[in-house]
């Protein structure tokens, strides 16, 4: 039987868990969603929610992948014991890693099509209305977003190929800090526009008149979305981690850079929007809507905009190669396959699944979508996986971890190479009984099986 594969490094494997979390999600998604929900006191919200339910299901995969030394199905299968309907939870990440690769990756091409259009210098001569309106355009053009997918899924399709370290391991290690340095230039150079003293009040300054109680769950789902937990990421990665390794280390310092960065990103992004009078509700195109904006005012604007968008294509690519890692990993596991032929399979298939995601914006598949389903099929996917998947996963891999595995192996796995003992009480207490119950609060709102909004109106929640 061939070896497993393995980290060269402690550096190489932080980057890459880092890298998994810190992606589209803390540059796409979580500064659109914090102005859809009025800034401060959803991003104190999401603060507390990290640290209370994202880190201990974080831990919770990695002590679960550790263990089994196996990817989500295996590990669930070999955990489980005579459990043996616990597989299914393994094939449930399996199968949400396959859908939200196919629709990230529709997103992570429109950073490379900035790339090239920042190269050609797309904004001389336009108006702040006019470079804002471009990402419009692209989102309607059905043909160009086709191109771009197919290619961003081939440049991750070749990395996992190359296997763990000569692969994900080696560009992680530079992609990530690559990410972090623009970003910080990038930040600093903000704080030199008119908008950032507002943005820096819209975004710390809490008042709960600006948030409804509905979006205190957004804040608890995007924790988990933004960590990158209930996909089977850090199951896999923590296959491949060494018995000293400290797996509530590894989560603190993952999780503190994941929110310095979505932070620096609210941070660079709100100056612009403030200065340039953009709406902060601008939704998913918040990010390809405003920086451009700001980059035509800068002097080397075409080096500058190229650079960020190339590195934006930088963080997708960290967190798609560990989401395709999961099925690359479970297939040549649970069918006997090559890692070649699993990775040029898997990647096939997804862009399979991305073509009517990368047509959407076009209408040019499935016109009735709408119609039907009141979404376009990419928002459909995205609502699927991070309204039900996600969550259901996240929440019986919680009761997985805090209640099938027997309590003695657990604490054995969870503290090996851990300088942190005193961490495994308040871990198995959040884990059992504080992440099932906030994970299924945030499913019951999101599917809109209650309203908390309405719930709470008798409480004088502004006031």
């Amino acid at each position: 039987m061939k070896p497993r594969e393995s980290w060269g490094s402690r550096l190489g494997f932080l980057m890459a868990t880092a890298g998994s979390a810190i992606g589209l999600g803390s540059l796409w998604k979580f500064p659109y969603v914090t102005g859809e929900n009025g800034g401060g006191f959803f991003v104190l919200a999401y603060l507390v929610f990290t640290f209370l339910i994202g880190v201990p299901i974080f831990m919770a995969e990695l002590m679960i992948g550790r263990s089994a030394k196996k990817a989500p199905v295996g590990a669930f299968t070999e955990l489980g014991g005579i459990r043996k309907y616990w597989r299914f939870v393994g094939w449930s990440c399996v199968f949400v890693t396959f859908l939200i690769t196919s629709y990230y990756s529709v997103v992570a091409g429109w950073s490379l099509n900035y790339t090239l259009m920042s190269l050609l210098h797309f904004s001389a001569g336009k108006t702040p209305e006019e470079i804002s309106n471009v990402f419009d355009i692209l989102y309607k053009a059905g043909d160009i977003n086709l191109l771009w997918t197919f290619l961003f899924i081939g440049i991750t399709t070749a990395i996992v190929y190359r296997g763990v370290r000569k692969g994900i391991e080696f560009w992680a290690k530079i992609l990530t800090p690559a990410l972090l340095v623009i970003l910080v230039l990038l930040f600093l150079y903000s704080t030199t526009l008119s908008g950032f003293s507002e943005a820096f009040f819209f975004i710390f300054s809490p008042d709960a008149t600006k948030l409804k109680p509905s979006g205190l769950l957004q804040a608890l789902g995007l924790a988990c979305f933004t960590l990158s937990v209930g996909m089977g990421i850090l199951i896999t990665y923590g296959s491949y981690m060494h018995k000293d390794d400290d797996i509530p280390k590894t989560a603190f310092t993952v999780a503190s850079m994941d929110i310095i960065v979505s932070l620096l990103a609210s941070m660079m992004i709100f100056p612009i929007i403030f200065t340039f009078g953009f709406s902060p509700e601008e939704g998913p195109g918040l990010l390809f809507k405003t920086l451009p904006v700001l980059f035509a005012k800068l002097p080397g604007s075409l080096i500058i905009s190229t650079t960020f968008f190339m590195l934006v294509v930088f963080a997708a690519l960290t967190s798609t190669i560990s989401i395709m890692e999961v099925m690359v990993a479970s297939v040549t596991e649970n069918f006997g396959w090559s890692r070649k032929k699993g990775a040029i399979t898997v990647g096939a298939a997804t862009f399979i699944l991305a073509i009517p995601s990368a047509l959407s914006g076009s209408q040019g598949m499935f016109k009735n979508w709408v119609a039907m389903y009141g979404k376009n099929f990419f928002d459909s996917i995205d609502y699927f996986s991070f309204t039900w998947l996600l969550p259901i996963n996240a929440i019986l891999t919680a009761i997985f971890a805090g209640w099938i595995i027997d309590k003695t192996a657990k604490r054995g796995d969870f503290l090996d190479g851990s300088t942190l003992q005193w961490v495994f009480p308040p871990w198995l207490f959040l884990v059992r009984w504080v992440v099932p119950a906030g994970v299924v609060l945030i499913m019951l709102q999101q599917g809109g099986i209650i309203d908390v909004d309405s719930i709470l109106k008798g409480f004088k929640w502004a006031h």
